[in-house]
């Protein structure tokens, strides 16, 4: 009997092989999400929906961008977390998102760096300091900004995405940097916090560079400064916040990722990194990173990459959050 079942399974065992590579190989057989923690029109989405038409059809499925906002991004990011690692949901993560909150959030529902599986780093994300020409026209160039703060300690502001947010530490940041006082107003994503500095609700916003390039080509804010340690190709004419504010090494900048939930099998997790290493590869992508988004393409595009560079920042920002004194209200 046990000769007999012996031969069975050898005799099945051809057939059984194919059927587990063809189950293998079926992936992606229906849409792919790629959700995002921040509202329509932030650089998140903005990268995200740039990115899922050529990665549909790359893959031969629709990829569609989903946000669910909230908590600095810590809703979307934890249905990541706890999603089933099937290769059809991942997660446009940022340095904020999983590596600053880590210091801001005491109670985090989620470990931001064992429950990811890492996919590819998507880029390197600087901030911009801007001001509105029409409601703080004597805001011409980034000493005059601090010439006025340090006059009435306290009585400048800024908007940010939200607490804990890359545009809310970036602005902490400078106020410890140059010893001002600022005052911090959060909003839910960068829409709200972008309509605050046109209607002349704050006096500054530090926004991520890819929302930010459009209203200044346009003359809607007027940037004082990149958070570079050398100015930006998409902004020729804007000096570095070292530069202009007299902070000679000043520099902040974050990243965005693609994460997906814990466990991914490897031969996705592979699938998925090669096809947008492809694709930030190519010429056209590239400079519509550079030259309209102020995002530098990353040197190393593997997962492993990715997370060495995701550990060094849980750190990095963690010191950079108790030298500032930032905390989420």
């Amino acid at each position: 009997m046990l000769r007999w079942i012996a031969a069975a399974l050898l005799a099945l065992s051809p057939t059984l092989a194919p059927t587990f590579a063809r189950a293998d190989d079926a992936w992606p057989n229906r849409p792919i999400t790629i959700l995002g923690g921040f509202p329509n029109g932030a650089g998140t989405d903005i990268y995200a929906r740039k990115l899922a038409e050529p990665l549909s059809r790359a893959l031969g499925q629709p990829v569609v961008v989903d946000n669910r906002t909230g908590a600095g991004g810590n809703i979307a990011s934890d249905a990541v977390a706890k999603a089933r690692p099937d290769g059809y949901l991942f997660l446009l993560g940022t340095a904020g998102t999983h590596a600053i909150n880590s210091g801001l959030y005491r109670n985090l529902p989620f470990d931001a760096l064992r429950d990811v599986t890492h996919v590819i780093l998507l880029g390197d994300v600087p901030n911009v300091l801007l001001v509105s020409p029409e409601k703080r026209p004597q805001y011409r160039s980034c000493q005059d900004l601090l010439a006025a703060a340090r006059a009435r300690p306290g009585a400048l502001n800024y908007s940010s995405t939200g607490n804990g947010a890359s545009t809310h530490l970036a602005a902490a940041q400078f106020a410890a940097a140059t010893g001002i006082d600022l005052t911090h107003v959060p909003y839910r994503g960068q829409p709200g916090a972008m309509s605050a500095l046109l209607a002349g609700d704050v006096d500054l916003f530090f926004n991520q560079s890819g929302p930010s390039i459009g209203p200044v080509q346009q003359g809607q804010v007027r940037a004082l400064g990149t958070s570079t340690l050398a100015p930006l190709p998409a902004l020729p004419g804007v000096p570095t916040i070292a530069e202009a504010c007299n902070l000679p090494g000043f520099e902040t900048s974050t990243w965005y990722g693609l994460f997906a939930p814990p466990g991914l099998p490897p031969t996705i997790q592979a699938r998925m990194s090669t096809e947008i290493a492809r694709i930030i590869a190519t010429p056209d992508f590239r400079q519509w990173l550079v030259d309209s988004q102020g995002i530098s393409p990353p040197a190393d595009l593997t997962p492993e990459g990715f997370r060495r560079i995701h550990e060094r920042d849980i750190a990095r920002w963690g010191e950079i959050i108790r030298r500032s004194g930032a905390s989420v209200d």
